[in-house]
């Protein structure tokens, strides 16, 4: 764990902050590896969510494994323990034991059965205590006492193992949080604790040394750098560096890092920006994957988020694909499949953030889509989804662009309080058929810079 560093875009991830990371952990791959990556740092792409459709698709398409799901960046059980601990079998002897203890410099041993299955530890602890125990035969001036202990601790080096090992002992779980082990740890009379797998063969083991020095987990944020978009635990991390489009939000660090914040149209166009820059060579499957990005965050070109480093890079990315810009982005669109056969929780939730809005939340979510009219058949079922999030989350209001990527504009469904649309907009927003909104294509700059204003 100490040497893994996961790339991890936003909740409700975007085909964007799914390219942005594989691309990211690429583009940091290889710039450790032309420094011989002293560190020893593996750069891991991450996903808060499920894959939106039109990311897998090209990740399929191009043979890309999908990223991990990542619940929390907490410091597990499986990041400090001591993986594949020494053992030893119940009829061992303890001298046997004694010589596998000094060979491996260990304090304890996993005793197994024939079969492997954990049966209880054998410590340091355990052989000082059973030392102990052969001294109080011993009576200050009796020569035969001093025989006699003698001969007890020579007879306890043939003892069996499983006569003298511990069997209450801890047993974790290697997803659990190191701070709730902390606390087992504490309580109980060892000192370690045992993780085994789902036969009851120990994988690992956790001293109270390991709990109270556990190390963060290292992690890089692409796309995003709000703490209330970012993955549980955020707070509990080391993040090493942020590579971002949007505004400057609230995640902080404990010491400087690199903060790569640029007004451009897409994470992915920062990315490949950073790849020409170092001079690395992007495969075919990596151009692919981030040219799609720069085609779903810009609406092929089309949103007012688009720069003219936008489109040079997405115009180099096409010449080494062999690609024309508009039929491929029109590909990566139509990738989300129909409008009914998506679930109605996607439909709105796919790509959907909160925002902070004086005293309250809101939730401005964005379905972008080639048929409007077969995205608004839906309204009524869409529009009972939005009032329940409402309801259960507390929102002041959730607001939907529909937005058509053919004709340029945007047709906004409101569910809550209309007072901040209507006076951000000049519009009164309709219960009904909601509001079409010419030329808005971008929640962030038309909409949510707006309302956030």
């Amino acid at each position: 764990m100490p040497n893994t560093v996961l790339v991890l875009g936003h909740r409700n991830p975007d085909n964007d902050s799914i390219s942005a990371a594989i691309g990211h952990a690429y583009l940091r791959t290889k710039l450790a590896e032309r420094d011989g990556n002293p560190e020893g740092l593996a750069f891991v792409p991450g996903r808060l969510g499920p894959l939106p459709p039109e990311s897998q698709w090209v990740l399929e398409k191009n043979g890309i494994e999908a990223p991990k799901l990542v619940k929390h960046v907490n410091v597990r059980v499986k990041d400090v323990m001591t993986k594949d601990p020494v053992s030893v079998g119940e009829q061992d002897t303890m001298l046997e034991a004694g010589r596998l203890l000094r060979k491996h410099n260990v304090r304890s041993l996993v005793v197994c059965d024939d079969e492997g299955k954990f049966l209880g530890l054998i410590s340091t602890r355990a052989i000082a205590e059973r030392y102990i125990s052969a001294t109080d035969m011993l009576e200050e001036g009796e020569s035969s006492s001093s025989m006699a202990v003698a001969s007890s601790l020579i007879d306890s080096l043939g003892q069996k193992v499983c006569e003298l090992m511990a069997t209450n002992v801890l047993v974790l779980d290697e997803e659990d949080l190191v701070k709730d082990a902390a606390a087992d740890l504490i309580a109980s009379e060892l000192r370690e604790g045992v993780v085994l797998d789902t036969a009851g063969r120990a994988i690992g083991i956790v001293t109270r040394s390991d709990v109270a020095n556990a190390p963060k987990r290292k992690v890089i944020l692409v796309d995003h750098n709000e703490s209330r978009q970012a993955v549980c635990g955020i707070e509990n991390a080391d993040v090493l560096e942020i590579i971002d489009h949007h505004r400057v939000a609230d995640v902080s660090t404990a010491k400087p890092i690199r903060f790569l914040n640029l007004p451009w149209g897409s994470t992915a166009t920062i990315v490949t920006y950073e790849l020409r820059r170092e001079g690395i060579d992007i495969p075919a499957d990596i151009a692919e994957l981030l040219l799609s990005a720069i085609m779903t965050d810009t609406v092929i070109l089309k949103s007012p988020t688009a720069t003219d480093v936008d489109r040079d890079n997405a115009e180099h990315l096409c010449g080494l694909l062999g690609v024309d810009m508009r039929e491929f982005g029109l590909q990566v669109f139509r990738a989300r499949g129909g409008e009914g056969d998506m679930p109605v929780e996607k439909f709105v939730g796919a790509d959907s953030k909160e925002f902070s809005v004086g005293d309250g939340v809101v939730l401005i979510a964005q379905h972008e889509t080639v048929d409007l009219e077969g995205a608004m058949s839906r309204e009524g079922e869409v529009r009972e989804h939005m009032r329940r999030l409402k309801d259960d989350n507390g929102y002041e209001f959730v607001l939907l662009l529909v937005t058509d990527i053919l004709a340029e504009g945007s047709q906004f469904l409101l569910e809550g309080s209309p007072r901040v649309v209507e006076q951000a907009f000049g519009i009164e927003c309709n219960p009904e058929g909601g509001n079409w909104m010419p030329g808005i294509l971008s929640r962030k700059k038309q909409v949510a810079a707006r309302i956030l204003a």
